[in-house]
């Protein structure tokens, strides 16, 4: 492949969390009957050629992670449903998280859509992180960085690192 295709085309609902370190975006080539194989084919040829280092799938079925390997993409399975999986799934998902971006590693997070609970845990990280210094203020940075408002699924998984009042370990 030559010239603009050689490069991919920006995954769908593409947002720096953190940025050139975390970013999510709806699972490449879409999901249900929206699925598009060829759309799938050039997102994951995006990912690979912005240097991003693992595709973080939170989903629960290893559908489709193949094609991560045939186009030479590093990947990880990081299954997560929402709050109902509690806070020590959550903070297994925080730190696999920690884990892939160390050394300056970039990683990009996706379910099938991005949704309130990829908006949530990513609410919570930065939380747990310590980049922000509240639920409401990591609520709202969240809302902006994605662009649009996080509903209650999204918000009770920030409540969960709230209530537990949870830190990163240093």
């Amino acid at each position: 492949m030559r010239g603009k295709w050689a490069r991919g085309i920006v995954p769908s609902g593409f947002a720096w969390i953190i940025k050139d370190q975390l970013a999510v975006c709806e699972r490449p080539g879409g999901f249900g009957s929206s699925h598009r194989r060829v759309r799938r084919q050039e997102e994951i040829i995006w990912i690979r050629e912005n240097d991003f280092d693992t595709v973080v799938s939170l989903l629960v079925s290893e559908h489709n992670l193949h094609n991560y390997e045939d186009l030479g993409v590093g990947w990880a399975q990081v299954p997560f449903r929402g709050a109902d999986d509690g806070i020590e799934r959550v903070v297994e998902v925080f730190e696999r998280f920690r884990e892939l971006t160390s050394d300056g590693a970039r990683i990009i997070v996706h379910r099938d859509e991005l949704n309130d609970v990829v908006g949530g845990l990513m609410a919570g990280y930065l939380l747990w992180l310590g980049l922000v210094p509240t639920g409401p203020r990591a609520i709202s940075i969240t809302e902006r960085l994605l662009t649009r408002p996080l509903g209650n699924p999204g918000r009770r998984i920030v409540a969960l690192v709230v209530d537990d009042g949870l830190e990163a370990p240093s």
